[in-house]
């Protein structure tokens, strides 16, 4: 293994947490009520179909490799949902964190039953419980169970889809798969919750027939009344043992409660003069929205930002050390310095004083529960920087309104080129242009617009050098940084001064590419990123290893003298 991948591997290790686990955990089982309720939608059509079904789904998922993560998954998932249960102080962000944490603890307690006389019984007793067996249990013998599976399902669905959408709602592709996956979200549930019922009620009708039952309800099916009984009693005492142990997180969450006000309260300063009397051990964020005190925190207290950052200006000392996740979350933004912490991960033990980095002016303490778009996206984005050459010459030499109208036409070629090619002009700095490609495309789309842009701007500007021909000294030039990566996206700025943008290394990385352009002597730099991800020939452009200001390692970018030439390697890589 490199140096390098010993890196990201470290980073990737380090930046993994409670909240990490608990999602991989669930996504396993969301995949697993994903093939269930598939399989349930069978019954819609027979009861063949439902039995090839179940077949499928019980040899994919009872092959041993993925029984043991699944059954690992559900393990984790159930103690983590307990663990926060417990952890919680706080619910004021948003109802559904609320909703999402009670409808996971109750489907333990509702599917316990089931779990027992299924997988248990085939475990202990052979028994051989497939659909008509347990359909017979709900339609005929106890029918009140009908209602306890449809509960079931739909909870266990509500809560899963909460889980992804908490997820996938700043994700690049949410915007556009959001509606497909609303569809899903209804279609599914509905098809399994009708093809429980079609299923049930042809059961019902059959279980009139001796002959059915003879060969349906047979005790190596459905198990003797003894082997019944026992599995009850198993059933029983989960479900006993499972809401004893909610019942004893409740009560800990009260003897926490006393413990710290007996243990006594410390006083948070904060910059504004204001003092807040708070118990030991509650969080600094969960103190400013306990005490209705504005704070910043764009991802809700889960570690995933750092916009809820404080300076601890005294009081520091005996700080307990960041924990993994937080001690990435702060390298990942380039904190080096002890006194920065994050403060929905910061408990403090002790008196503190403290300022808040990001002092919430556009925001609320739960702005993230109004539009997470707003506030910001990661997406995959193609970054350019376009500079114009020469304008400080050509201010000294001229008007100044003389010289503004010469800029807005640099400025207009360029965003012209950029409209047409299917990006958008983001920001203008002086006589300089950020582009953004890729908002509504492609990764590899969005690299292969930005490199059409590069090559119709030098169509544009060569166009406006003649036009301007008998008014310049020389011809207007141009320099073209392009590089791509994960950015993010949002509205920045000040109450009625905000604007859409992006943030992130790869938009830093395109405005340093763009000035080496002048050192090079070359019109367009694009990033080895970009080459691969549009892909060009790796032969069709020269290259070289260039230092990054701000990058510990070197990169690898491509040059291109004449960026009008762009246009047939282009064609090429379409073409192949």
């Amino acid at each position: 293994m490199t140096a390098s991948s010993r890196s990201r591997f470290s980073g990737f290790a380090r930046g993994v947490g409670v909240r990490q686990i608990r999602l991989g955990c669930g996504v396993v089982l969301f995949a697993y009520l994903i093939s269930h309720f598939l399989n349930h939608a069978l019954g819609n059509i027979s009861m063949d179909a439902l039995a090839t079904g179940v077949h499928y789904h019980t040899m994919f998922w009872q092959f041993p490799p993925v029984a043991i993560v699944f059954y690992a998954a559900a393990l984790v998932h159930c103690g983590l949902g307990i663990w926060a249960l417990y952890q919680r102080r706080q619910f004021k962000w948003k109802a559904i964190e609320p909703l999402q944490l009670v409808l996971g603890l109750s489907i333990p307690a509702l599917i316990i039953a089931h779990i027992v006389g299924v997988r248990l019984g085939q475990t202990l007793f052979d028994n051989e419980k497939l659909y008509p067996q347990e359909l017979y249990g709900f339609w005929v013998t106890q029918p009140y169970k009908i209602w306890l599976m449809s509960a079931v399902m739909t909870i266990a669905w509500v809560h899963g889809c909460i889980g992804l959408y908490f997820w996938l709602r700043i994700k690049a592709l949410f915007d556009r798969a959001a509606p497909f996956l609303l569809v899903a979200a209804v279609l599914i549930p509905t098809l399994a919750l009708l093809g429980f019922y079609q299923a049930g009620r042809r059961v019902a009708e059959d279980s009139a027939s001796a002959q059915w039952r003879a060969d349906n309800l047979s005790p190596r099916q459905v198990g003797t009344p003894a082997q019944q009984s026992a599995l009850e009693e198993i059933a029983d005492g989960f479900l006993i043992g499972y809401l004893g142990l909610v019942g004893l997180v409740l009560l800990a969450k009260g003897a926490r409660v006393l413990a710290e006000r007996r243990g006594g309260m410390i006083t948070l300063s904060y910059g504004n003069g204001r003092k807040i009397r708070v118990p030991k051990g509650l969080s600094v964020l969960e103190a400013s929205l306990r005490n209705n005190l504005p704070h910043a925190s764009v991802c809700g207290g889960r570690a995933r930002c750092s916009t809820c950052r404080i300076r601890v200006t005294s009081g520091g000392k005996n700080l307990p050390p960041p924990s993994k996740r937080e001690a990435f979350v702060l390298s990942r933004v380039g904190t080096t310095d002890p006194s920065i912490r994050l403060a929905c991960q910061l408990r403090p033990t002790q008196d503190l004083s403290l300022f808040q980095l990001f002092m919430p002016h556009t925001m609320s303490a739960n702005v993230h529960a109004s539009d997470p778009h707003r506030i910001g996206q990661e997406r995959y984005l193609v970054s350019m920087f376009v500079d114009m050459r020469g304008s400080t010459r050509l201010a000294e030499q001229r008007l100044p309104f003389d010289t503004v109208f010469i800029v807005n036409r640099f400025l207009g070629a360029v965003s012209e080129a950029v409209v047409e090619c299917g990006g958008q002009p983001n920001q203008f700095v002086g006589d300089g242009e950020l582009a953004l490609f890729g908002l509504d495309t492609s990764p590899q789309a969005a690299c292969r617009q930005a490199l059409r842009a590069a090559a119709m701007i030098a169509v544009n500007i060569a166009e406006l050098n003649r036009s301007l021909g008998d008014d310049l000294r020389e011809p207007i030039g141009f320099g073209i940084g392009i590089h791509g990566g994960e950015v993010i996206v949002g509205d920045i700025g000040y109450r009625d001064h905000m604007v859409f943008t992006a943030l992130g290394d790869a938009v830093n990385v395109a405005a340093r590419l763009q000035d080496m352009t002048k050192s090079l002597g070359c019109e367009v730099i694009l990033s080895e990123e970009v080459r691969i991800t549009a892909d060009l020939p790796a032969d069709g452009l020269p290259k070289q290893q260039v230092a990054i200001r701000g990058r510990t390692e070197p990169m690898m970018v491509r040059y291109v003298t004449g960026a009008g030439t762009l246009t047939a390697f282009i064609d090429e890589a379409v073409v192949a």
